[in-house]
């Protein structure tokens, strides 16, 4: 049988170290397609519902594989269709090769798009066209060292004809193992005298704040080392939320909108902030201009622009660069005042999250059922989380322990990548298929997405060694999956009440094809729902009818804020009264007293004046 150039790409993607592509059949991939139906020996080809999962399941893939994602579509619609699916690859900073076919040059297709333009903008370092067969060798590596070196989105336009020509492709370029399948393993550094200067201003700090990201992945300890020398509380932004973990008592938890009061304190408090592999430029949560000195870490320079207190960029990997910076910090200097702080802060905030979650709610409160969850994650689990409002209750309530791997699809609030967590759960089940996976997802997610992605997790479980792959749904009724958002200013306009949808039942249609399925509209029943998805031995769906009117309150939301949303009500937003009342009590716990010490669990607890009551703090009070 003679070898055709569709034959010739699943041969070079192995010897990538690729073992799986995520795709779905369209016009003008029938030739690899086809090549797929030849290979004996992979890559694998997961077909998912629709070319959008596809590209989601690819991010996933690489997220928590640590390694390419790849998927496939066809041209047309099928083309467009994966580009939803890039938008939340490319925020997540992982590289992603995107094979996109075109039909014959002879047929007519009122439908097809132009690819360059289309992928312009979510694949900026890469989108080319093979037009013949012997550019395919490098055309196709160059695509990959791409997508590794810029943490993105690459994309391969393959003609049908060009797929289907036999004979004519040099196989011994194809033959030849890629050099360095992968990262091409070099580790940038930053020079000396900037290393000197970054530690000039991190010894002159008495408050130091570290904020992690993504790019910290692999720098686990020396990020704890850092900080236990500078005395620094961790913030962690949300794609970085497994960079270390929750358990330590200086660690503040997620930054940001839908993150944790004990982060946006150390920020906005700090004299001095480190940044270690993020990209996060939220000015409301970093310091105000001019009030702290700041030093970043991260492999590409610091974009022009950027919000921040940086005035040393340390360009170069976290891991080296901290080990060449940390013999250069002087630890035995600092005072145990801020430290104190810290650690007290996030003890009341745990305090206040346990309040929050005992909360009444009509049905179920959402977070009584993230709070739930939390002792009962395994060790080794991979959790996946939607960026809507669920993500809230994923950044506050999850706590992040080691051997423990989590990603949020995209960014919080990304539309591009609303629908994303059964998906990237699908794909990181493809790179880890012996540790169980939980997809937290919303209402909107699942009518998107995750509805049809059960389909595949049912057609592909038996090809995992660890058949766990829970789907949590936070089914609120809400349609758009923005409730929750709270009002910030005098002069919000009032809105209508949202727009309900005919109830979905999830856990019901996961029964139709076999799976697990538990639905709950009792909060006593929540634990045991969690506990009987994780005894299920394959993929299981537990359905939460949520309370629409519990609003993740911002950590920044002062009560004058509050106050405004109150304004609103009264302006004729008669769909905020509920959340509003929701809104009242959620903030009233941050007031309370904290729940007394056990000296034996609580060994570190300082029974001192609660920091956030104290007038001299500047926090807000009743």
């Amino acid at each position: 049988m003679s070898t055709k150039v569709s034959d010739h790409v699943l041969r070079r993607l192995r010897a990538w170290g690729v073992e799986q592509v995520f795709g779905c059949p369209g016009d003008g991939v029938e030739g690899l397609l086809a090549a797929w139906g030849r290979a004996a020996d992979g890559p694998r080809l997961v077909r998912a519902r629709d070319e959008e999962a596809a590209a989601f399941e690819a991010a996933g893939h690489a997220v928590l594989g640590g390694r390419l994602g790849v998927c496939v579509a066809g041209s047309g619609p099928g083309a467009v269709r994966l580009l939803d699916g890039l938008y939340g690859a490319e925020p997540d900073g992982v590289p992603v090769l995107a094979i996109v076919g075109r039909p014959p040059r002879d047929t007519t297709h009122r439908q097809e798009a132009d690819p360059h333009a289309l992928f312009g903008d979510r694949a900026p370092g890469f989108v080319e066209t093979v037009t013949a067969p012997e550019q395919l060798p490098g055309v196709l590596d160059r695509a990959i060292r791409e997508a590794y070196a810029r943490r993105a989105p690459a994309v391969v336009v393959l003609p049908g004809e060009v797929q289907e020509r036999e004979g004519d492709t040099p196989a011994d370029e194809f033959a030849a193992v890629p050099s360095g399948a992968g990262p091409d393993g070099r580790t940038a550094v930053p020079s000396e005298e900037s290393l000197r200067r970054a530690a000039e201003i991190l010894n002159s700090g008495d408050k130091v704040a570290i904020l992690v990201g993504r790019g910290a992945a692999g720098a686990r300890s020396e990020v704890e080392r850092i900080a236990g020398l500078l005395g620094a509380g961790i913030a962690k932004d949300p794609l970085g939320k497994d960079v270390v973990g929750d358990e330590l008592p200086y660690v503040t938890g997620v930054i940001g909108p839908l993150g944790t009061r004990p982060s946006y304190e150390l920020t906005r408090d700090c004299d001095t902030l480190l940044t270690i592999g993020s990209s996060f430029a939220d000015p409301e949560f970093l310091p105000d201009p001019g009030k702290a000195r700041g030093v970043r870490i991260g492999v590409d320079p610091l974009p022009a622009g950027t919000h921040g207190p940086h005035e040393v960029d340390l360009v170069g990997d976290a891991a080296e660069t901290l080990r060449r910076l940390i013999p250069m910090i002087r630890g035995e200097e600092r005072g145990r005042e801020w430290p104190d702080t810290v650690r007290d802060n996030v003890r009341h905030w745990h305090d206040v999250l346990e309040r929050r979650a005992r909360l009444s709610a009509d049905p179920v409160n959402p977070e009584h059922v993230a709070r739930a969850l939390d002792p009962l994650l395994p060790s080794d689990v991979l959790v996946v989380s939607d960026p809507g409002p669920v993500a809230s209750w994923y950044a506050r309530h999850v706590t992040m322990r080691s051997g423990m791997r989590g990603a949020l699809c995209g960014t919080p609030g990304s539309a591009g990548s609303a629908g994303g967590a059964v998906p990237y759960a699908i794909g990181a089940k493809f790179a880890h298929p012996d540790r169980p996976v939980i997809a937290l997802a919303g209402s909107a997610s699942m009518r998107r997405n995750g509805l049809a992605e059960l389909i595949t997790a049912a057609r592909y479980q038996d090809r995992w060694a660890d058949r766990r792959l829970v789907v949590a749904v936070w089914n609120s009724g809400d349609p758009e999956g923005v409730t929750g958002e709270t009002h910030t200013g005098d002069d919000a306009p009032a809105s209508p009440p949202p727009r309900q949808l005919p109830d979905g039942r999830y856990a019901e249609f996961a029964r139709s094809l076999g799976l697990t399925g538990v639905r709950v509209e009792d909060p006593d029943a929540v634990e045991a729902a969690w506990r009987t998805a994780w005894a299920a031995d394959g993929p299981a769906v537990v359905e939460f009818l949520t309370d629409p009117t519990v609003p993740p309150v911002p950590p920044h939301a002062t009560w004058e804020q509050v106050e405004a949303t109150a304004a609103s009500v009264l302006r004729g937003d008669a769909g905020a009264v509920a959340e509003l009342g929701h809104g009242f009590r959620a903030k009233i716990q941050e007031f309370l007293p904290d729940r007394e010490p056990n000296r034996e669990t609580d060994p570190e607890t300082d029974p001192e004046t609660d920091p956030e009551t104290d007038p001299e703090t500047d926090r807000e009070t009743k």
